[in-house]
């Protein structure tokens, strides 16, 4: 496995496993007992997932020491507020049963997050949480929020993939020095990823699949990515993008694939903010 570094020198793994979408309690256990016999030791959740509970239940009884795990879970927008977060923080603290959590993050960039960053800078500077991140932050929002708080955000999980590759996003973190962490990095499957003819060739070329070559073309921008599967066999495929290396102009052919916006959600739109701040995760 690969890490990145945070700012305050907590090492991220490069290769996580998401669990999006599994909402049935035995399915995500077993999956994500799965994951961790596979090699996984980054799992990502959040409270609007409804799975908290069985990721906590299966890494409890995993066998793996808890220092080894690297678990993410997120603030969901019904939440956000300075009182609000502290509670949701608590809520999913006891739901995970793990004692602590290793990376909190604010998960979209509407409600009052400026008010859940402060509850968050307060979570971690007791000890609650190793890291401290945001979801979904456009540029402009990343930069106000760095700008007007003691902490800046140490990860931004945004939608990263050939098709979508935030160029100007990844420049905005570097400066700041937040790390870039890709969720949905196979597009959701959409545009016929897996079979498209650039990402084949370079596959056929490495012996590998065109997962893997997207996998791989994560980690050579330096980008922390969280597929997810419920498969085993893919679970397997996903890990194994350590053994090999694109080439500059196989780069170049996926820089090529951008088409310069979301396809899945856009995070400017006046009716994304509508529709998420009328999600409700409990009464």
């Amino acid at each position: 496995m690969q890490y990145r570094t945070l700012s305050n020198g907590v090492e991220l793994p490069m290769v996580g496993y998401g669990t999006f979408q599994i909402r049935d309690a035995v399915q995500c256990e077993q999956c994500v007992l799965q994951a961790v016999e596979t090699g996984y030791r980054l799992f990502d959740t959040a409270a609007s997932y409804e799975n908290e509970a069985a990721v906590g239940a299966a890494l409890r009884s995993s066998g793996v020491p808890r220092e080894e795990l690297f678990l993410i879970t997120k603030l969901w927008v019904q939440d956000a507020g300075y009182d609000g977060t502290l509670k949701a923080f608590d809520r999913s603290l006891k739901k995970l049963g793990l004692g602590h959590i290793d990376l909190y993050l604010i998960h979209q960039p509407f409600g009052d997050y400026y008010g859940a960053w402060r509850a968050m800078e307060r979570l971690y500077r007791e000890g609650a949480v190793r890291a401290i991140g945001v979801s979904n932050f456009t540029p402009e929002r990343l930069v106000d929020l760095c700008m007007n708080q003691e902490i800046r955000p140490m990860v931004n999980q945004i939608e990263v993939h050939p098709f979508f590759q935030q160029n100007t996003a990844l420049r905005v973190m570097e400066d700041y020095g937040v790390v870039p962490q890709a969720w949905g990095p196979f597009s959701e499957a959409q545009k016929d990823i897996f079979h498209h003819k650039t990402l084949a060739k370079i596959a056929g070329r490495h012996g590998k699949t065109t997962a893997q070559v997207i996998l791989r073309w994560h980690l050579q921008r330096n980008i922390s990515a969280i597929p997810k599967t419920v498969h085993r066999e893919r679970m397997i495929e996903n890990l194994n993008v350590f053994d090999f290396e694109l080439t500059g102009k196989e780069m170049e052919s996926i820089a090529g694939m951008d088409i310069g916006h979301s396809e899945i959600i856009d995070h400017h739109c006046f009716s994304t903010a509508r529709q998420l701040n009328s999600v409700k995760i409990h009464a």
